[in-house]
C-alpha cells in the first residue's frame, strides 16, 4: 500500500466562473494542472496516452470548490446517452471524488456525464456507493473538436467538513470510456487490493474555510385525482422537507408533513412460500443518507408505515371491513455524520398514527371500530467508529414503542470488521439480541456472526458462522425471514485483473454451506454452488451456474408448524445467461435455467427462460422489454391446514411475466418514463392432497380430495400496473413531476383459464386512474443571507 499520493495545491480566488461549460473565464488561467492519468481497469498501470488525455483544473473560495477540466477523445466514438439523474446509461463520464476527513473510507462522489446528466454518491467500504443521497451542485458540458470539457460547482453546503485553520482532503478524479469501459484515474488505484479511497491524492491549499449554515428546505405541494368508474376523488397536499447542519459533520433530515403519493407500484407476485414477500424502498426519505444505520441489517425501512401489527378477534358473524394495507406516516427524522476522529452518529426517529378497523355484525346489521395499530415510535441509534483507514466498530440499537397494549421491541447489535495493514485478510463479527414484550409475556433471542475471509489478488476465500436461536426476532423494524440456524459456510474464487487473449475479463466462484436448526441442533441440509462468469473483447458477457442440493433436506419451514419438517432429496439446478454489449443500438440479455429431484417415487421438475431485449433509438429514447416464462411441474409444497394438519399438494404452476419500460429524456433536466407490468400466475393441484408424516414423508390421502377443503387451492393471480412519469428540473434541486398510474388485480381459483380469458376478466373491473402532479422547490437559506447582504453593501 506504500506508494507517494499526489498532490493538487488548490488556490482561493475572489471571483467564481460561470457554469457553462465554455472555459473562457479569467479565473481558470494561471492554475495547476492534473493530468497523467493511469488506467486501472480493465488494465492496470496503463498511462493515458496523449490523444485521451485528461486536464483538471480547481480552485476554490467563499462558495465552494470549482472544477474545469478538458477530456480529450475522438468525438466521433465518445457516447453520450441522456439519461435521468443516478442513471449511467451509455455515456463516459467524469467524477469528482472528495474526502473532507481525508480517512479513506467516506467519500463524496460527483459525476458528470459527457451528456450532462448529473449522479452523487456516499461511498464507504461498508456500503458501496448510495446513489440514494441527492445533493444540489451545478455542472455543465460542452462537447468540442477534441473530446469534450465540463465545469462543476460544488457548494460547501454539499460537504461535511471540520472548522480548521489548514486543510488536507482526500481528492481523486476518474473518467469512464463507456465504448470500451475503461477506466482512468489521476492518483493510481490497484483494484486487486483495499477500498479505492486508500488511494486517493491529497488536496492541499485549504486556508479558513467557513462551513456555511446548512439548512435547506424543500417544500412541495400534490394535487392528486383518482377516478374508480363514475367516481372521482381530489386531494391537495402541502409538505415539507428539510436538512439542517447542527454542527459541522452532523445533518438532520427532516419530512414534517410526509407525502408519498408519487412512489412507485411495487411489482407483486404470488407468494407460495412459508415467510413474508417484501419489496425495495421506494420513498426518497428513506432510501436517502441512511448508510450508518443500515449496519448490521437491522433496519428494513419498510416496517415503517407499513401493514397494521394487531390482529382483529371476530365474534360470531362478524366480518371486519377494509382492513388498511400501511399506516400513515406522521413525521420522521434521521441525524447522521462523521466526526474528524472517525466516529459516526446516526439517530433516526418516526412516528406513526393509530389507524382502526371498521367490524360489522352482519346479523345485528351494527358495526364497532377495533384499534389495529395504536400511536407508535421508531427509533434507531447507531454509534460507529472507523480507524486505520479500513476497520470499524459499531454498536447499534434499534426500539419500536407502542402505546397500550401492543407489541413492543427492542434489538441492539455490536459489530466489527478488521482489515489487516496490507488490505489482503479481514475478520468480521456480529452479535446481536433481540427483546420482546408481547403483552406482559416477554421474549429474549440472540444472533451471532463470524467471518474470516482473504480478500486481495486472484484468489480469495472466507469461512464464516451465521447463528440465530428460535426466540430472535427484528421483524419490527428489521427484516428476517427465519430464525432457529446454525450454519457453516465457506466461499473461493478466482478472477483477473487484466485482459487475455479472449476475455476482458472472467471470474469463478465455489459456494457451500452446512445448515443445522439451532434447536434442536439437527442437520437441516448441504448446498453446493459454482458460477463462472466471463466477459469477451466485444463486451458480450456469458455466465454458467450450477446448484445442487446433495442428499436428504430436511425443511422445517415448509408445514408451517414448529418441530414438523418435510423431506427433499438431490435437488438439481443448472443455468446460464448472456447479455449482450449494451453499447451496441439494439442489445439483448437471455437467461435460461432447469431444476429437478434425483428422489424415488418423485417426478417433478422445472424450467425458466428470460428475454429481454432493449433498442436504444437514439440518444434520447431508449425501450427494453422483458419476457419471463417460468414453469413447475409436479411441485410439491403446503396448501393448507384440515382438522388442524398441515394438508400438502402436488401441483403444476405457470408464471408469465410481460413488461415494457421506456425512457425519452429530452435532456439533463427532463424527461418521460413509462414501466408497464403484467404479471400472469397459475397454481392448479391434483386431484387428491397429501398427508405429511412424522418422518416427513408425503403419502397421498385418496379420502381427501381437493374438493373436500374449505376453499380450492387452485390459484389464478393476475396484476396489472402502469406508471406514467413526467420530471422537470425547472432549476437547481427544483422540480415538477406528473404522474399517471392504474393498477388492477384478481386473485381467484379458476387456474384452468387460459391468458385471453384471464386477461379479459381483469380488465372486466373499474380501473382506478390516479393523476398526481407535485411541485417541489429548493431553498438554499445562505441564498436569502447573500441577497440581504448585497442590498446592505
Amino acid at each position: 500500500m506504500a506508494q507517494d499520493k499526489k498532490q493538487y495545491d488548490i488556490l482561493r480566488q475572489k471571483k467564481s466562473a460561470k457554469i457553462d461549460g465554455n472555459l473562457s473565464d479569467k479565473v481558470w488561467e494561471d492554475l495547476d494542472i492534473a493530468t497523467d492519468f493511469i488506467q486501472y481497469s480493465p488494465n492496470l498501470k496503463l498511462q493515458a496516452t496523449p490523444d485521451r488525455r485528461t486536464e483538471v483544473k480547481l480552485y476554490y473560495n467563499d462558495q465552494g470548490i470549482f472544477l474545469s477540466a478538458k477530456l480529450y477523445d475522438d468525438p466521433n466514438q465518445m457516447m453520450s446517452q441522456f439519461t435521468t439523474r443516478d442513471d449511467f446509461g451509455e455515456a463516459d463520464y467524469f467524477a469528482l471524488i472528495l474526502n473532507p476527513n481525508n480517512d479513506a473510507q467516506n467519500d463524496t462522489q460527483f459525476f458528470v456525464f459527457s451528456s450532462g446528466t448529473q449522479a452523487d454518491a456516499l461511498s464507504s467500504p461498508s456500503i458501496g456507493r448510495d446513489f440514494g443521497w441527492n445533493a444540489v451542485w451545478e455542472s455543465a458540458v460542452q462537447k468540442t473538436d477534441f473530446g469534450w470539457q465540463l465545469e462543476m460547482k460544488i457548494p460547501y453546503r454539499t460537504l461535511r467538513f471540520p472548522k480548521t485553520e489548514i486543510q488536507t482532503w482526500g481528492v481523486q478524479f476518474r473518467r469512464h470510456f463507456r465504448r470500451e469501459r475503461s477506466d482512468y484515474a489521476w492518483n493510481p488505484i490497484d483494484r486487486t487490493k483495499g477500498y479505492e479511497g486508500l488511494y486517493h491524492g491529497q488536496l492541499v491549499g485549504l486556508k479558513n474555510l467557513e462551513p456555511p449554515l446548512r439548512l435547506n428546505l424543500y417544500p412541495f405541494t400534490t394535487g392528486i385525482v383518482n377516478t374508480v368508474g363514475d367516481q372521482t376523488s381530489t386531494d391537495f397536499k402541502l409538505g415539507l422537507d428539510m436538512k439542517y447542519g447542527i454542527t459541522d459533520n452532523l445533518t438532520l433530515d427532516a419530512t414534517l408533513i410526509p407525502d408519498f403519493s408519487q412512489a412507485r407500484f411495487d411489482n407483486v407476485v404470488l407468494n407460495l412460500g412459508p415467510f413474508e414477500q417484501t419489496f425495495d424502498e421506494q420513498r426518497q426519505f428513506f432510501t436517502e443518507g441512511v448508510d450508518l444505520f443500515t449496519k448490521g441489517d437491522l433496519f428494513f425501512s419498510r416496517r415503517v408505515g407499513s401493514a397494521p401489527s394487531g390482529k382483529v378477534n371476530l365474534g360470531e358473524n362478524e366480518i371486519a371491513q377494509n382492513r388498511p394495507d400501511e399506516v400513515g406516516l406522521i413525521n420522521a427524522i434521521k441525524m447522521s455524520g462523521r466526526l474528524k476522529s472517525g466516529l459516526g452518529v446516526g439517530v433516526f426517529n418516526a412516528v406513526t398514527e393509530s389507524t382502526n378497523v371498521r367490524v360489522l355484525d352482519t346479523f345485528q346489521n351494527e358495526s364497532r371500530s377495533v384499534e389495529v395499530e395504536p400511536l407508535a415510535n421508531y427509533n434507531i441509534l447507531v454509534v460507529d467508529q472507523q480507524f486505520n483507514k479500513n476497520s470499524s466498530v459499531s454498536l447499534i440499537n434499534t426500539n419500536v414503542t407502542r402505546s397500550g397494549d401492543f407489541r413492543n421491541a427492542n434489538v441492539t447489535g455490536a459489530l466489527f470488521d478488521l482489515i489487516n495493514e496490507s488490505n489482503s485478510y479481514q475478520i468480521s463479527g456480529e452479535f446481536k439480541m433481540s427483546h420482546l414484550n408481547l403483552n406482559q409475556d416477554e421474549k429474549t433471542g440472540f444472533s451471532s456472526k463470524l467471518r474470516f475471509a482473504k480478500i486481495s489478488d486472484q484468489y480469495q476465500f472466507s469461512l464464516s458462522h451465521d447463528y440465530a436461536d428460535k426466540k430472535y426476532d427484528i421483524n419490527d423494524l428489521g427484516l428476517l425471514f427465519r430464525n432457529n440456524f446454525n450454519n457453516f459456510t465457506a466461499r473461493a474464487s478466482y478472477r483477473i485483473f487484466e485482459p487475455t487473449d479472449n476475455f476482458q475479463s472472467y471470474s469463478i466462484r465455489l459456494f457451500s454451506r452446512y445448515s443445522q436448526l439451532a434447536s434442536p441442533q439437527t442437520f437441516t441440509g448441504l448446498t453446493l454452488y459454482s458460477e463462472a462468469v466471463a466477459t469477451s473483447l466485444k463486451l458480450d458477457t456469458y455466465g454458467i451456474d450450477f446448484r445442487m442440493q446433495p442428499g436428504k433436506q430436511y425443511d422445517y419451514f415448509e408445514p408451517r408448524v414448529d418441530g414438523r419438517f418435510f423431506i427433499t432429496e438431490n435437488q438439481t439446478r443448472i443455468g446460464g445467461f448472456l447479455s449482450s454489449n449494451y453499447n451496441r443500438t439494439f442489445a439483448i440479455n437471455l437467461r435460461a435455467r432447469a431444476e429437478t429431484f434425483f428422489e424415488e417415487g418423485r417426478d417433478s421438475y422445472g424450467y425458466e427462460f428470460r428475454v429481454r431485449p432493449r433498442i436504444r433509438f437514439n440518444n434520447s429514447f431508449l425501450m427494453e422489454y422483458n419476457f419471463n416464462f417460468e414453469k413447475q411441474i409436479n411441485d410439491r409444497g403446503f396448501a393448507t391446514f384440515y382438522e388442524s394438519e398441515p394438508v400438502f399438494g402436488e401441483r403444476d404452476r405457470q408464471i408469465l411475466t410481460n413488461s415494457i419500460s421506456a425512457n425519452y429524456i429530452f435532456n439533463p433536466f427532463h424527461g418521460l418514463n413509462l414501466q408497464l407490468r403484467h404479471y400472469w400466475d397459475t397454481v392448479l393441484y391434483d386431484e387428491f392432497m397429501y398427508d405429511l408424516n412424522p418422518n416427513g414423508r408425503l403419502s397421498e390421502n385418496r379420502s381427501l380430495p381437493k374438493t373436500a377443503l374449505r376453499s380450492n387451492p387452485d390459484i389464478n393471480f393476475s396484476t396489472w400496473n402502469v406508471d406514467l412519469n413526467y420530471s422537470w428540473q425547472f432549476a437547481p434541486g427544483s422540480f415538477l413531476t406528473a404522474l399517471y398510474r392504474n393498477q388492477l388485480f384478481t386473485n381467484n381459483s379458476q387456474a384452468l383459464n387460459n391468458f385471453e380469458t384471464t386477461f379479459t376478466n381483469l380488465f372486466q373491473q373499474d380501473i382506478q386512474h390516479t393523476v398526481s402532479v407535485r411541485l417541489q422547490y429548493f431553498f438554499d437559506v445562505n441564498t436569502v443571507k447573500s441577497v440581504f447582504a448585497s442590498k446592505k453593501s
